[in-house]
């Protein structure tokens, strides 16, 4: 959604609202979401099913409230992005408080490779600039298709540190020698992906097309696995990273049961804060043979 509104005049105008303040940009980001919310069909409609698949315990009037809640995040999300692509390190250190960094360093200090498993929650770029200005890492970059916002999201997801960012042609390999060298790995684990490349397993009851990556590069560089999770605050109080515990008795022998476990916590922490997941993604949108689609 956010590619599609990039533009040159777009970029100027969000620079110049990185300069106000939280307690004004919080109101004007959840403004443009209500506004997405009714001119938005298509995203709003994705949103909806996604929310009716993984909720049907709700009754339709909670689930209508859950997606314009969702979408208030959302553009909250959007408009708030400018500090993170333009603000100071003191005003983001400010705006963005990690709990956990020790687990991180610890893991480092003890020579073992690290990933970060970060779920697709809308705070995501708070967490991964806040990692950053306080670590060198690997991620992978997806070329996005409006040249001005790829442009932008580069330089917004580098700005601080030494920050090696590999394009998904780079593979596996290049991944797992970054790790070795002490970079910990941000790792996004949940979008919808191709059909050769995924097991079904199941995420709110639903049997989902979900990559094997994490258990399969945890096995290849022999690297803990800690959670990344970062949580938008109320009102205009920022966004809270947390960094949990390391996975125990992980990656396992069966890398289908590795999928499973990884969706089941990834469930679990979206129950916390269910208006927060990316709910505009078709996540559901790869199905197993004969099933259709629901979007």
């Amino acid at each position: 959604m956010l590619t599609r509104l990039f533009s040159l005049p777009a970029v100027a105008l969000l620079w110049l609202l990185h300069f106000l303040p939280l307690s004004l940009l919080t109101p004007l980001g959840r403004a443009l979401g209500a506004l997405l919310y009714r001119v938005g069909g298509q995203r709003r409609k994705i949103a909806e099913t996604n929310l009716a698949l993984c909720f049907p315990e709700l009754s339709a009037v909670d689930r209508n409230n859950l997606a314009k809640m969702h979408f208030a995040q959302l553009g909250r999300s959007m408009l708030e992005r400018s500090i993170f692509w333009w603000g100071s390190r003191e005003r983001i250190e400010r705006t963005v408080r990690v709990v956990g960094e020790e687990k991180i360093r610890a893991e480092l200090a003890a020579g073992k490779p690290v990933i970060l498993m970060a779920p697709h929650f809308l705070g995501l770029d708070a967490g991964g600039v806040a990692i950053t200005m306080r670590f060198n890492i690997v991620s992978i970059y997806s070329e996005q298709t409006n040249p001005v916002f790829n442009q932008v999201l580069l330089k917004g997801r580098s700005r601080f540190g030494d920050q090696l960012l590999l394009s998904r042609q780079d593979g596996a390999r290049a991944t797992v020698k970054a790790m070795k060298s002490g970079r910990p790995f941000y790792y996004l684990p949940d979008l919808n992906p191709r059909r050769r490349d995924a097991v079904f397993v199941p995420f709110f009851g639903i049997q989902t097309a979900t990559i094997t990556g994490l258990p399969r590069l945890a096995r290849a560089a022999g690297a803990t696995v800690l959670s990344c999770v970062t949580r938008m605050l109320p009102g205009s109080a920022g966004y809270e990273v947390h960094i949990g515990d390391a996975w125990t008795d992980f990656p396992g022998t069966d890398p289908v049961a590795d999928a499973a476990r990884m969706n089941a916590w990834i469930e679990a922490e979206i129950r916390t804060m269910p208006s927060q997941y990316y709910w505009v993604h078709r996540r559901f949108k790869t199905r197993p043979p004969g099933e259709p689609r629901p979007y």
